[in-house]
């Protein structure tokens, strides 16, 4: 087996029948052999039955496992485990993919011109609110997964997507899987999963490449489009990157990471746009911003307090007992 789509699911079978309409119509060479995984995370829908629906319509070609610890990661992990191929292709399951996307992304790979790769991921149609921006110096779209470098291939600084992203097998048997503390769970927005472990290659100094080309179509609910969704997604943020970048305290016990981004945020306002208040998207743009930092101080002080609970009781327990 050359490749494997892992495509992870809870509790979203209808969408997941159009993203795996989209991903088996691909237009891949005959001589790629490949399949797609659907690794279903403890869902309570239909979701096995339209895996099963498709299993009979393209035998052969698509897989269905079932993995009862919720969170997102140990689904990404199971399916790791399962495949056969040297090549991972991972994709969420609610989007579309292009015609050409699986063999797009995987070539290089397949090629060995690099050790993963990012796909270019389009936001559906959609009329932003007024409060929100999806370009320029106030660009939230990140927040709806949004992934467009350009239209150039490019050597990645930064981390892939999980909708869109695929990796040498090999990679996972030498730097791990997804940390199993990060990634959504039930209805937590804490993340970051997918984009750890890109950084963990590119802090190794190894080549991920954006590939253009390689298109997935992600579109926009409505439930997404209100300032309670970003809200709980930028301090969710927040929180996931005090969770991916350990257990750092510094000034008053306040998380390193919050202090740079403290940092980093006043010297935007005070000099890449001095007149941010001037404007709804820029307002919301730094209340957002506040509120991943609030959730970097809430994440660390929570993290602190259960270390000194462990100092404690692991110093209460290598105590002598006096009164035996």
């Amino acid at each position: 087996m050359n490749v494997t789509v892992i495509l992870c699911t809870y509790n979203r079978c209808q969408s997941l029948a159009k993203a795996l309409e989209s991903v088996l119509a691909s237009d891949v060479p005959e001589s790629v052999s490949w399949e797609v995984v659907v690794a279903d995370n403890n869902s309570r829908d239909e979701t096995r039955a339209v895996a099963e629906e498709f299993i009979s319509r393209y035998p052969g070609r698509v897989r269905y496992i079932f993995e009862p610890r919720q969170g997102k990661s140990h689904a990404l992990n199971s399916g790791i485990r399962e495949s056969k191929a040297s090549v991972l292709a991972f994709m969420d399951d609610d989007v579309t993919v292009d015609l050409r996307w699986l063999k797009n992304l995987t070539q290089p790979l397949l090629d060995n011109d690099c050790v993963g790769t990012a796909g270019r991921i389009l936001l559906g149609d959609f009329v932003p609110p007024s409060w929100l921006a999806i370009r320029g110096p106030h660009d939230l779209g990140g927040s709806l997964v949004q992934f467009d470098l350009g239209e150039e291939q490019i050597v990645l600084e930064r981390a892939p997507f999980g909708a869109s992203m695929a990796f040498q097998k090999s990679l996972f048997e030498k730097f791990g899987g997804f940390r199993t503390d990060l990634g959504r769970s039930g209805k937590s927005l804490i993340g970051n999963e997918d984009t750890e472990f890109g950084m963990r290659l590119i802090t190794a100094g190894l080549r991920l490449l954006y590939v253009p080309s390689a298109i997935v179509y992600h579109p926009v609910f409505e439930e997404r489009l209100t300032k309670k969704y970003f809200r709980s997604y930028w301090y969710g943020l927040g929180r996931s990157l005090v969770r991916e970048r350990g257990e750092q305290f510094s000034f008053w016990m306040v998380p390193r990471a919050y202090v740079a981004e403290f940092r980093r945020r006043l010297r935007w306002m005070s000099m890449a746009d001095q007149y941010w208040y001037r404007s709804a998207q820029g307002r919301f743009y730094c209340e957002v911003h506040a509120l991943q930092a609030l959730g970097q101080i809430i994440e660390g002080w929570s993290r602190l307090t259960r270390r000194q609970q462990r100092l404690a009781k692991n110093s209460a327990l290598s105590k002598p007992d006096l009164t035996r």
